[in-house]
């Protein structure tokens, strides 16, 4: 493990994420908020300031690629100081009077949680809001895999990176070469981002309000300009447009390319978006057909949309809100709840356990029920016709574990600070899944303010943790990890 190797890449990285803070400077000057433009201008100095130092300091060391400890510290590292630095313009200029705070909204933003401690959204300058959700786009995608795309050129591998920060449990490859699998999903995430922007604008969005909201919806983030989210726009037009890109931004993004090039018997083929998309079409019909039958809405158009929207927004793990589902009946709410343990497919920009983990698990929970009867027998596991090597069921189970366990341990954590169990439960799931919102004091017209200090630190490390899955952080921790 080399440090020096591990603070190059990062402070390449803060490079990157300063050329990113730089259009926050055009926004704010486009707007005449020039207190805000000199604020940014100054963050971006002092971070270019220190990075170009840094980069001078370890010139010497070896210009080698990373190795398999190097790439878990670097990933944890950089979203650790990269939210410590893109939480000062919020800081400084006074949008976010407490750095606990404003820490808390950027590492939010960053892990495309939406988790927010801001109670009034809308008087803040355009400027702060555009970065806010920016810190999302950069975020959903991976801003590794950014890095993967751009470090060659500097002379650093980048495949131990992608291993340690992949959005899923595997890293499928486009094309031989990582770098140009990392460009492929940029350039369709770029293109998504203006087809999006464009249709939100159709629909009568400001063009700042449809690239912010496009911003949290491909990166399945949440942030919105509105203090109602979605709901203040009462749109079924923009409702419909959010819903089919969260759904698109929930698949992974490998069946994206593979669709554009003509290749769409593969997606007849794959396991888990055959999974994904049952679970999202039974989910909405079920409440859609809840929400008819006790007339919360006057037609079942509405009652689908609303449905549609809510169950997308929940199982992508986006955290937008059109409607506020605690006053839905409460079998309605519990499928909204169920829905907070699933996420998005691997490989996309979602959080939360994964569609695929899940089927792999119901799989190997009815083959070990087929053992039972028949003890001799032979039965592989397959997902997407290719037979899953038991060490990945393995690893599966593993997460899952851990994944539950963190969550309990969250829970209990927060009770400690006297929440109730409904939303300290809610707010686990709701932080260490990346989805936002959750239930009671967290819930969809409320927020995390309430928390004290110490616990939106804890909550901070739950969305860190969620969002690098679990053991690219947790590794980190055990000793075996530091000896050589």
């Amino acid at each position: 493990m080399n440090p020096k190797i591990v603070l190059r890449i990062i402070s390449y990285l803060l490079l990157i994420v300063c050329a990113f803070m730089l259009t926050a400077v055009a926004v704010a000057i486009s707007f005449n908020e020039m207190a805000e433009a000199k604020t940014f201008a100054s963050v971006v100095g002092v971070t270019v300031f220190l990075a170009g130092g840094f980069l001078l300091w370890v010139r010497s060391s070896p210009h080698s690629n990373p190795s398999f400890k190097d790439g878990f510290l670097f990933v944890t590292g950089s979203w650790v100081i990269v939210a410590l630095f893109g939480a000062l313009p919020f800081y400084l200029s006074g949008a976010i009077p407490s750095f606990c705070d404003a820490y808390f909204e950027t590492i939010s933003g960053f892990t495309t949680t939406g988790a927010s401690i801001l109670t009034e959204i809308q008087s803040l300058p355009h400027s702060i809001l555009y970065w806010r959700s920016l810190t999302h786009w950069l975020g959903g995608m991976g801003i590794v895999v950014l890095t993967v795309a751009i470090l060659p050129l500097l002379g650093v591998g980048g495949l131990q990176l992608v291993k340690a920060e992949a959005p899923g449990p595997t890293v499928d490859k486009i094309t031989p070469r990582i770098t140009e699998t990392a460009k492929y999903l940029w350039y369709i995430y770029l293109g998504m981002t203006v087809v999006e922007t464009l249709m939100l604008m159709f629909g009568g969005m400001s063009f700042i309000d449809s690239l912010i909201h496009t911003f949290g919806t491909l990166a399945t983030g949440g942030f919105s300009t509105k203090n109602g989210s979605v709901e203040h726009f009462n749109s079924a037009y923009i409702d419909w447009v959010i819903t089919f890109f969260m759904v698109a931004a929930g698949m992974n993004f490998v069946l994206h390319f593979r669709l554009l090039t003509g290749q769409a018997r593969s997606l007849l083929k794959n396991s888990e978006l055959k999974a994904y998309l049952l679970i999202f079409a039974a989910a909405t019909l079920t409440v859609a057909v809840i929400l008819s039958l006790h007339e919360v809405y006057p037609a079942f158009k509405d009652s689908l949309r609303y449905a549609a929207f809510q169950v997308a927004s929940i199982l992508t793990t986006t955290g937008f809100v059109s409607a506020d589902y605690e006053t839905w009946p409460h079998v309605a709410q519990a499928i909204l709840f169920l829905l907070m343990f699933i996420g998005g497919c691997s490989g996309s920009t979602g959080g939360g356990i994964k569609v695929v983990r899940l089927v792999t698990l119901f799989k190997q929970a009815v083959n070990e029920m087929k053992y039972l009867l028949h003890p001799k027998a032979i039965f592989p596991l397959r997902i997407s016709g290719k037979v899953v090597p038991k060490n990945t069921v393995y690893a599966i189970s593993g997460f899952f574990f851990l994944y539950i366990a963190i969550v309990l341990l969250v829970t209990f954590a927060v009770c400690l600070s006297g929440v109730d169990l409904l939303s300290s439960l809610t707010a686990a799931l709701a932080t260490v899944g990346n989805i936002g919102p959750g239930f009671g004091l967290v819930g969809p017209t409320k927020n995390y303010a309430h928390f004290i200090d110490p616990i939106k630190w804890l909550l901070s490390f739950a969305m860190l943790a969620g969002r690098l899955e679990l053991y690219t952080v947790l590794v980190l921790f055990t000793p075996m990890f530091w000896k050589r």
